[in-house]
């Protein structure tokens, strides 16, 4: 898909991997909302590209269709979905005080597949009652997973499942929405220098990006972006979760 002139969602865009992608997109004439917990950061990144920022719980169904309808009547509707918004809270399951605290559970399980899957039935509707380009594609929905799908670690049950969840949403998605002429795709990223990771002390962050084969530094929120354009260009990738980690293989813990 051509990128210029389309309109773009990115869901978590105030910061880390999503403000980096809505910048990208920007870059190549993409019209692109972004959907943040924090407006404040999403208005901060939507200034420097001209973009617009919407505060939005991606989790509640009302709360994003509200934030989708209004992406749709002031920039157009959107062909582009790249959903980064995620929180990534650990926890034993059986720790010192007890069991995992269920709520705890289900609030990352709502934000990080919940979400991800509000925003891919929203964004996908809209898209399928477009015309399709010269192509044939009405859409590309780009999903964030984690090499932690793959390899969770201790204290990441919660965590591993969602992002799992995401790895195993995108192909059946794909099948689905094929008839619409609308990829769908996951990304599933390593240890990344996010603003989470990067609040780190030095010495940790120093040990992360050791235990990366090549290159063995922590990956740059630019290389996310970069994929994540590349996918939307390259008509044939659909129905895959790729890897983005520097081949990283988690340790237990």
């Amino acid at each position: 898909m051509n990128i210029h002139g389309q309109t773009a969602i990115v869901t978590g865009g105030g910061s880390g991997l999503g403000a980096a992608t809505a910048r990208a997109l920007a870059e190549k004439g993409a019209k692109v909302a972004i959907f943040d917990i924090n407006l404040e950061a999403a208005q901060k990144v939507a200034g420097e590209i001209g973009g617009l920022a919407l505060a939005c719980n991606v989790s509640s169904a009302d709360d994003a269709h509200k934030a989708v309808s209004r992406v749709a009547d002031e920039l157009g509707t959107p062909r582009i979905l790249v959903n980064c918004a995620g929180i990534a809270n650990a926890g034993r399951i059986v720790g010192r005080d007890g069991p995992h605290d269920l709520e705890l559970y289900r609030r990352v399980i709502e934000v990080n597949l919940i979400g991800s899957f509000n925003m891919l039935r929203l964004v996908s509707d809209g898209a399928s009652k477009l015309e399709p380009l010269e192509s044939g594609e009405r859409g590309v929905i780009i999903s964030t997973a984690s090499v932690a799908a793959f390899d969770g670690q201790i204290g990441q049950a919660a965590y591993a499942s969602s992002k799992a969840g995401i790895a195993g949403l995108t192909l059946p998605a794909a099948r689905e929405l094929a008839r619409f002429g609308i990829r769908v795709m996951a990304i599933a990223p390593g240890i990344f220098g996010t603003p989470m990771l990067l609040a780190m002390p030095q010495d940790v962050q120093d040990s992360l990006a050791a235990s990366i084969p090549f290159p063995s530094r922590l990956g740059k929120p630019e290389e996310y972006a970069a994929l994540a354009l590349h996918i939307i260009e390259n008509p044939m990738l659909n129905g895959e979760t790729i890897r983005l980690d520097g081949a990283i293989r988690m340790a237990p813990k």
